[in-house]
């Protein structure tokens, strides 16, 4: 059975948001899925949070499906960083890449220090898909936008979404969901 990965942002948790919905979703479609609880959220440092992807590596396969919601983006990013075996599909959601405004920039900031190596990113997962909403509080579009630019493909907006979250109603997420499934 192929993995799924699930990675939450700043004070996020594996029981939040749509993570619950989209893992149940994803079991559906034959998939194990791991959303790992990342130790401090609060206060998030890659050397409390680097470890927990680092010991996932070995579970990834040429099916496996990646998805990082706001700074769990940038850790998605990295996760594919350090991979061996490209994945089928990764999903940035909301992403933090830093560009101002982003509401918790000093945390968020470690994660992103010396950029990321976009080619080896791109030669790690056959298919991309990156959302974004054009009034997001925590995390300004030109984010999302550059995301989708370094990947190569089309940023997918949702409008008036928020942050793609629980607050902002999204205790499902069927624009990401249909289009993962569009993918297999």
């Amino acid at each position: 059975m192929p993995n799924a990965f699930i990675f939450h942002g700043t004070g996020g948790h594996s029981e939040e948001n749509w993570f619950p919905w989209m893992k149940k979703e994803l079991i559906k479609l034959g998939y194990d899925v791991i959303i790992p609880n990342f130790p401090e959220p609060d206060n998030p440092t890659p050397d409390n949070w680097y470890p927990v992807i680092d010991e996932l590596k070995e579970k990834v396969d040429s099916d496996s499906i990646v998805i990082g919601h706001s700074l769990g983006g940038a850790i998605a990013l990295r996760f594919l960083e350090r991979i061996k075996t490209p994945v089928k599909i990764t999903a940035i959601v909301s992403a933090t890449l830093g560009i101002p405004p982003i509401k918790y920039i000093e945390g968020d900031s470690p994660f992103l220090e010396g950029g990321f190596d976009w080619d080896r990113i791109k030669s790690h997962s056959k298919n991309f898909l990156v959302f974004h909403s054009d009034n997001d509080p925590y995390v300004c579009i030109a984010n999302g936008q550059k995301a989708a630019d370094e990947l190569g493909v089309k940023l997918s907006v949702i409008p008036n979404a928020g942050h793609i979250n629980e607050a902002a109603g999204y205790t499902q997420f069927s624009e990401l969901l249909t289009t993962i499934t569009n993918l297999l």
